[in-house]
């Protein structure tokens, strides 16, 4: 006879008062689940970003199913091939063999050759010790006009040391060629969407006389090469900051991290910051500030008490966005996020103080597969998984920021609020897709 083994409305080690809960890591690691709201990007979304690149995974026929589905899920199936690991290749010990024909041989029947091959290795490749650097030097030998670079699909690297998705926003990077640094081209890296046009910081390097160049920008892989020449490196998410790091110490560019934040003190200091290595005169402008605010208060009238939640997919920064939600007086009840980033830390600290009573719910904990999935009231959610763990139908459908940035990006935010608030969605259709943004067939 089946036995529940915990009530369904338990929401113990899954949701914590802020007041209660520890910093970075509010809930014990343990077995996950992984609610079907799939908006979000992964590494094979992040390297079609590479105009014309090619993607090789090599891995089991397992693990291979869902990269498979991606592929196919964005259109892309034409950029993307495996080689499938099987049982007799780690007994027999000819993985490097298995590496280099099977890549060797897609390359070879493939209708158009590619400027860049992406091989993407997996758990198994660190478990036997295989050469991969032998793999890549026989690669490049026998394809000398075409840049390889290694990215993984390792998962046993996702507790420690940098995850595959930190990873691949690094080698994003990692086949750019050395040019001369042009002084007046800066780089804004590591993000799946380009960042918004009205944003203060595109407005600042705009400003500057600066040409602007982004990995989602770029058109060809000849656009894409031209990243090299610039002389500055800017990342706001948290996740490209090894990226930065990686093109400071192999093409000399300078790198600076400006965290995205909903705090008006963070973010005119990021202002400040760039401006100061821009060698620009940096003048405060209330007036970003209070187009931010009046579209805020706009929203606070229509939106009234209503409870908002918020989960780390739509903002890198949630807790930032959940302190200047309740200083401008909006009923935030919910925060779902499994740590947070030390970029949140101030806010955390506050929230403790201001608003200890702020729920606190993990994504990935296995309660999250049967608690309820309604509210009683009308509830406004910022991101899928808010929408999905809360059952609404309002809520504003962006990931990793959406690409908005600084006092012009509150605007937006709080207009895609009211938006969400009025118009309901059809949540279950939205969220089933892979990489919001992407061409999908479904």
């Amino acid at each position: 006879m089946l036995k529940r083994l915990f009530d369904p409305n338990d929401t113990t080690g899954a949701a914590v008062k802020i007041a209660e809960a520890n910093f970075p890591a509010p809930f014990v690691s343990g077995l996950e689940y992984g609610a079907p709201a799939r908006g979000t990007w992964n590494i094979v979304h992040t390297g079609m970003l590479i105009p014309d690149a090619h993607q090789v995974f090599v891995c089991a026929s397992n693990c291979l199913r869902g990269v498979v589905l991606t592929a196919a899920e964005m259109n892309a199936s034409h950029r993307f091939s495996t080689v499938t690991i099987k049982e007799n290749n780690v007994l027999e010990g000819d993985m490097e063999d298995l590496i280099i024909e099977g890549v060797s041989d897609i390359i070879n029947k493939l209708a158009k050759r590619p400027p860049a091959v992406l091989v993407y290795t997996s758990c198994i490749h660190h478990f036997i010790g295989c050469d991969l650097s032998l793999c890549y030097k026989e690669l490049r030998k026998r394809f000398p006009d075409i840049a390889f670079t290694d990215c993984y699909m390792n998962p046993i690297m996702r507790k420690s040391g940098l995850t595959p998705d930190q990873i691949m926003r690094r080698q994003l990077y990692s086949i750019l060629e050395p040019k001369t640094i042009n002084p007046k081209s800066i780089n804004i890296i590591g993000n799946n969407y380009a960042t918004d046009g009205d944003s203060d910081i595109v407005r600042l390097i705009r400003k500057g006389g600066y040409s602007l160049k982004e990995v989602p920008l770029c058109n060809t892989y000849e656009e894409y090469q031209q990243m090299a020449e610039s002389f500055l490196n800017i990342s706001y998410n948290p996740a490209a900051l090894a990226g930065g790091e990686y093109l400071k110490n192999t093409l000399g560019q300078q790198h600076i991290y400006l965290p995205l934040s909903y705090n008006k003190d963070e973010i005119r200091n990021a202002m400040k910051k760039l401006s100061e290595v821009l060698g620009i005169e940096y003048k405060e402008d209330k007036e970003d500030e209070r187009k931010a605010d009046y579209a805020l208060s706009k929203a606070l009238e229509i939106i009234g008490d209503a409870p908002i939640t918020i989960d780390y997919t739509a903002t890198t920064r949630p807790l930032s966005l959940a302190r200047l939600l309740i200083e401008k007086g909006f009923n935030v009840e919910r925060v779902y996020a499994d740590s947070f980033s030390k970029d949140d830390h101030p806010d955390f600290l506050w929230l403790r103080e201001n608003s200890p009573d702020l729920d606190i719910y993990a994504t990935v904990h296995v309660k999250l597969r049967v608690l309820p999935r309604n509210y009683e009231q009308k509830t406004l959610a910022i991101g899928q998984k808010a929408a999905y763990f809360t059952g609404t139908a309002n809520f504003v459908n962006i990931v990793e920021g959406g690409g908005y940035y600084g006092f012009s990006g509150i605007e937006k935010l709080a207009k895609l609020m009211v938006e969400a608030f009025i118009e309901e969605k059809d949540t279950r259709c939205l969220i089933q897709q892979k990489g919001l943004g992407c061409e999908s067939c479904i």
